[in-house]
């Protein structure tokens, strides 16, 4: 955390991201609230397409594991001083947009979606962290962990592939669509805001990742998508 102080010598809460980092901090943090609140939604309704009771009760516990994201965050950007509603505003046309482009047409879809397509905006914005404050950081890290998905998605989508193995060839390309689509929305979304951006390529005063770094970033999150595709048993 930043060790800006007041002049009684304590921190408040809305000084604690430092002012090195506030924009950067709102437009993170406003970002992942409005993915939350849209994946909340999202898995509510694929809910309604799971075959099975079981299926559908862990679906709408999932849905509910990101509603409580959005709301961690949101008390967060309220602290800053920042309304919630403001913070999101700058990015619900590409996000919109994004789930639009690739809405599911099958449950095991949705699955995949939720799995690869929503893991690696994740991954995206987990790297984008490590370039502010600690305790945004933190944050960042709790609200994109695991929350219980993995398992079960690996697990339905495995089961769908043995009963059916052709259905593997149609989930590979949609794996593969997928993390086209995430990477340019989430670059996207980095280059429309400039703090976003800047946590990247750096600032005046504030260097950022060298090209080499970028590059080797990117391939992180190649190397993460290809690891969930193989968990899912599917051809990156």
């Amino acid at each position: 955390m930043s060790d800006v102080t007041g002049s009684a010598g304590a921190s408040s809460p809305a000084d604690a991201a430092g002012d090195e980092f506030r924009g950067e901090v709102v437009d993170l943090l406003g970002v992942l609230a409005y993915g939350e609140l849209t994946a909340f939604s999202r898995l509510g309704a694929d809910a309604d397409l799971a075959p099975t009771l079981s299926a559908k009760a862990e679906m709408a516990g999932l849905a509910v594991v990101r509603f409580r994201h959005f709301e961690r965050l949101g008390r967060r950007l309220t602290e800053l001083g920042v309304e919630p509603q403001t913070a999101m505003e700058p990015f619900v046309t590409a996000i919109d947009a994004f789930h639009e482009r690739t809405a599911p047409s099958t449950w095991l879809e949705g699955l995949v979606k939720a799995y690869v397509g929503d893991g690696i905006s994740s991954d995206f914005y987990r790297e984008i962290s490590a370039y502010v404050d600690p305790e945004t950081q933190e944050l960042v890290r709790e609200v994109l962990a695991d929350d219980g998905r993995a398992d079960f998605v690996v697990r339905e989508v495995r089961a769908a592939i043995e009963a059916d193995p052709r259905v593997a060839g149609r989930l590979a390309l949609r794996g593969r669509r997928l993390v086209g689509e995430a990477l340019s929305q989430a670059q996207r979304v980095a280059a429309d805001r400039d703090s976003l951006a800047s946590l990247l390529v750096g600032s005046v005063d504030r260097p950022g990742a060298d090209l080499a770094e970028l590059m080797r970033m990117f391939g992180r999150l190649t190397e993460e998508h290809t690891r969930r595709m193989d968990r899912l048993g599917l051809m990156a």
